[in-house]
């Protein structure tokens, strides 16, 4: 086998790890090519290519993390991972793992972990890997890498993300909340909705957005209703799709260009969040962008009443 053709077998696997360390699929891919870039100027071939790539992955994983940080802080409004609508690594013995451990809700608890933290917790929890190639791939002893991976672990158990088991069940109501939505029928939505519910999304001050989380099934279910006919007169519809391992959609123009993604969280039979993204450099991997300025303007026309020759 060619060292191109062992990389490919394992890019996957590589993509994976870097996308959970990142939260990007744009910086999961970027960092996926620079590890084929050293380990094509690599010298020798590792006794262990699958140990090699991955300490590799998770190292330029790690200090993209470290930057990206700065920028997260500085980010206009919630920052919302990138969507991801399916994860190339399958294990068919462990997808329900590997799926929950992609969730929007997943994703954004690990972001209260240092960079360190994080890649340790992802390759121990995630993908079982022994402290001997954790320690490795962070360049930490193996003590101390089993203090990191304590630390995350108690993190992560405080705020570990909870989902209805039944994925025939998720999809079943999600299934209900869009025919809902399309409808924009208010008592139907308000039925799916928890009492908590939330609803964010994130623009990044590129496209519009909401000023603000909005809580509460009242609400949500009346902006919901709201703005479902004035979409779907201007040509926007909406495409139901798993979305970081939980039921979504992409939402997509006339022109089948994405406007924003958007992913449920469901547990107990009702709908306990709504993440939606919409800042248009993070939906570049679904295809061609919306402009969601323009769409705006078309949508504010078309919630105006209309006038007939008569009125």
């Amino acid at each position: 086998m060619t060292r191109a053709e062992e990389f490919e077998q394992l890019r996957p696997l590589l993509f994976s790890i870097a996308y959970r360390i990142l939260g990007s699929v744009s910086e999961a891919e970027d960092a996926v090519q620079e590890t084929w870039l050293d380990f094509q100027a690599y010298p020798a071939r590792p006794d262990s290519v699958k140990g090699f790539l991955t300490t590799v992955v998770t190292r330029i994983s790690i200090n993209v993390l470290r930057s990206a940080r700065v920028r997260r802080e500085e980010y206009a409004g919630p920052w919302l991972p990138e969507p991801l609508l399916a994860d190339p690594y399958e294990d068919p013995e462990r997808s329900a793992e590997l799926a929950d451990s992609i969730s929007m809700a997943a994703l954004l608890l690990l972001e209260r972990l240092s960079p360190l933290e994080r890649a340790v917790f992802v390759l121990r929890e995630v993908f079982g890997l022994d402290y001997p190639a954790i320690a490795a791939a962070v360049g930490r002893s193996e003590p101390a890498c089993r203090q990191l991976a304590v630390r995350a672990r108690r993190h992560m158990d405080a705020g570990r993300p909870r989902f209805e088991a039944d994925r025939r069940q998720r999809e079943q109501l999600a299934e209900r909340f869009f025919d809902a939505f399309r409808e924009g029928d208010l008592d139907a939505l308000r039925e799916l909705l928890a009492a908590d519910v939330q609803m964010t999304s994130d623009a990044g001050g590129k496209a519009p957005n909401l000023p603000k989380p909005i809580i509460g099934p009242d609400h949500v279910a009346r902006v919901l209703a709201a703005i479902a006919g004035p979409l779907a007169r201007i040509g926007v519809t909406v495409r139901p799709h798993q979305v970081n391992g939980q039921p979504g959609a992409v939402v997509r123009d006339r022109e089948d260009r994405a406007l924003n993604a958007l992913a449920l969280d469901i547990l107990d039979g009702q709908i306990q969040a709504i993440r939606i993204i919409q800042n248009p450099d993070k939906l570049a991997h679904l295809g061609p962008v919306a402009d969601a300025w323009t769409l705006s303007r078309e949508f504010n026309q078309a919630r105006r009443p209309h006038r007939t020759e008569d009125s």
